[in-house]
């Protein structure tokens, strides 16, 4: 049997909370979702002035990180550089601003925001996954082990 480590409520609360200081410090108005490993809301923070589109689009970047294990940015690299096909795909946004939360090679959940320029949604997205893989406890943390997230 297999263990595996999930994100629980101080982690998710900590990530908004750090993504949400990276926007606040930069003006930007955005919307961060933060999905487990299988593509369902765990928190969600909407910013004052953030449109309701980028509140969806935040939740579909960190559904395309949660379930392909990738960066989102992986996809809008493969649509600008001609893979068209990759727009067909389901439950895929190819624009960047989506990060997988991956440990020990293992995922479990990943961040998604959407409200400015598409680099911009990653840097923040990027604030929220340092608070997580910092609360990864010293000597590996690798889902199956000992210690946890």
């Amino acid at each position: 049997m297999q263990l595996r480590h999930s994100l629980d409520f101080d982690d998710v609360k900590a990530a908004l909370e750090a993504a949400d200081r990276e926007a606040a410090h930069n003006g930007w108005a955005v919307s961060i979702a933060i999905l487990d490993d299988g593509g369902h809301l765990l928190g969600f923070l909407r910013r004052n002035g953030a449109t309701a589109l980028s509140a969806q689009f935040a939740v579909d970047k960190a559904r395309t990180a949660a379930l392909s294990r990738r960066e989102s940015k992986f996809y809008d690299e493969a649509v600008k550089g001609g893979r068209l096909a990759m727009l067909a795909a389901q439950n895929v946004l190819p624009l960047e601003g989506g990060v997988p939360v991956l440990v020990g090679g293992h995922c479990l959940g990943a961040i998604g925001v959407s409200g400015v320029k598409s680099a911009e949604d990653a840097q923040i997205a990027a604030a929220g996954l340092r608070i997580l893989l910092d609360r990864v406890p010293i000597g590996g943390g690798t889902p199956g082990g000992d210690a946890g997230l």
